[in-house]
């Protein structure tokens, strides 16, 4: 809870309790809010629940334990004789404070009123709906685990704690948004993250100041990194519980959004986002192989249509071995035109795959693939020289690993594209420097975002670039400033 948030103490009549709960909860207007009266003991007993969180078969457990007490049996101190003895119970708490009260009810435990006590008992008998967990759209790989993370955090932490099971693992909760009154978890390995770095991130976290969190860690996201118009990512969003458990063995803080299938990996580098777990599913030197033609992909979408641009608009600057790199045939429209057509063209069928149902989605797939581009051929709209290194491009986006670093690319292709159409030769050079020259100042929670390139540092680069054998690999990346270097 924030620390500005109001609070109300427990009141010393019952009556007034229940009718505090019943107005902040709206008993009587939601339909899913539950108030019980009941009588315990010669007590009046007040229980307030979410219908849809509780377990019934447990509340229903406990009434009957409640419903054969005595009155002599909650004497001398009713309080600790119902939660050490008569609520059978792993997760029993008491709370004085009548919001943080309301608060817990709405997060899907129950609250229990009970007249002559001070305190209300809070019963964490709750369950949210929840789907099994599957292998993540994004992440796929041809061999490994087949679960990924859901929308429910405590499956979420649960998933990350059976792969890591370092007693040093803290799970720390926090609750973000004045309304929502979001759930976070701030997981990271004790022995091994850098307290530095967890403190800044929490209180990162501890300064949002909104009323809810409606898109989850993206939320998030934008209010702990800043830089809101730079489009490359400081952090890195993972669905894997394995790629989870790799970076808090490296010292990384992860944070673990309730609602959200994706958690946040800070901090993150450039060389982060170009990794995949499919490297590390394969033998050394073939997942160096795979990550060597992941690099080319990703330098050929973001290179590749503005350097073709450039010798097709200027032919003269091409030697004779290259004179076929051009346009054979003209279209109809300028070559710039052509481009910002299929540019878009691809995005709105991106687009329109998401919105479309999956078994339609191959129809889709070929009626633009083929139809479309077959028949902007055909008429003149479009080149084939354009289809073709389009599509190379197309490729290169779609290998990247991580969705936002793909997207954040096609962005800076795009502008690459209108200052090489603008300026030529040099425009093209000189954007090239602007985009490393802009990453170079990006940082990620004072990490440089280029690092270990820059600053250089010779062994991290290596492991960088090539795939490191698991057995070789003895120690942590320094960037993270592990408390623990050695693995």
């Amino acid at each position: 809870m924030e620390e500005n948030e109001r609070t109300t103490p427990v009141f010393k009549n019952f009556t007034h309790n229940i009718d505090y709960l019943k107005k902040e909860l709206g008993v009587g207007e939601s339909f899913d809010v539950v108030h019980l009266d009941l009588h315990y003991a010669g007590r009046d007993v007040g229980l307030f629940l979410i219908d849809g969180f509780a377990k019934d078969e447990i509340l229903h457990y406990l009434m009957k334990f409640l419903s054969r007490l005595e009155p002599e049996q909650l004497e001398p101190d009713p309080l600790s004789k119902l939660m050490k003895t008569h609520l059978p119970y792993i997760e029993l708490d008491k709370e004085d404070d009548l919001d943080k009260a309301v608060f817990w009810v709405l997060s899907g435990a129950a609250a229990l009123v009970v007249d002559g006590i001070d305190k209300i008992i809070i019963i964490d008998a709750r369950t949210y709906p929840a789907r099994s967990p599957e292998e993540p759209d994004l992440e796929r790989v041809t061999r490994g685990p087949r679960d990924g993370f859901v929308e429910t955090i405590i499956f979420n932490t649960a998933l990350t704690r059976r792969r890591v099971r370092d007693p040093s693992l803290r799970m720390e909760y926090m609750s973000v948004g004045r309304r929502s009154k979001t759930d976070i978890c701030i997981s990271y390995i004790k022995d091994i993250a850098n307290p530095r770095m967890i403190k800044q991130i929490k209180n990162s976290l501890k300064e949002i100041d909104t009323d809810g969190l409606p898109m989850g860690e993206k939320t998030v996201e934008e209010f702990i990194c800043g830089r809101h118009w730079n489009p490359y990512p400081t952090v890195r969003y993972t669905e894997r519980p394995d790629t989870a458990a790799a970076y808090l063995y490296e010292g990384h803080v992860m944070l673990i959004i309730d609602g959200s299938p994706s958690v946040l990996i800070t901090p993150t580098t450039f060389w982060h986002h170009l990794q995949h777990m499919e490297e590390y599913r394969q033998r050394p030197v073939v997942g160096t192989y795979f990550r060597y033609v992941r690099f080319l992909s990703i330098m050929l979408a973001i290179f590749l249509l503005p350097l073709w641009f450039l010798f097709a608009d200027n032919s003269h600057l091409l030697p004779d071995e290259l004179s076929f790199i051009g346009l054979k045939e003209p279209g109809t429209i300028p070559l710039l035109a052509q481009l910002i057509i299929i540019e878009i063209g691809i995005d709105m069928l991106r687009m329109a795959t998401i919105h479309t149902p999956s078994s339609m989605g191959t129809a889709l797939g070929l009626v633009a693939a083929v139809i479309i581009g077959e028949i902007a051929v055909t008429v003149g709209l479009l080149s084939n020289e354009v289809i073709l290194y389009l599509s190379v491009v197309a490729i290169g986006t779609f290998s990247t690993p991580t969705y936002e670093l793909g997207l954040a690319n096609r962005l800076y292709r795009l502008v690459l594209l209108f200052i090489t159409a603008t300026f030529g030769a040099a425009g093209y050079m000189v954007g090239c420097l602007l985009w490393v020259l802009f990453l170079i100042r990006l940082k990620s929670f004072n990490i440089p975002y280029l690092w270990p390139f820059i600053p250089f540092s010779f062994e991290e680069l290596r492991d960088a670039l090539m795939r490191p054998p698991i057995p070789l690999n003895k120690h942590r990346p320094v960037v993270t400033h592990p408390k623990d270097p050695d693995r």
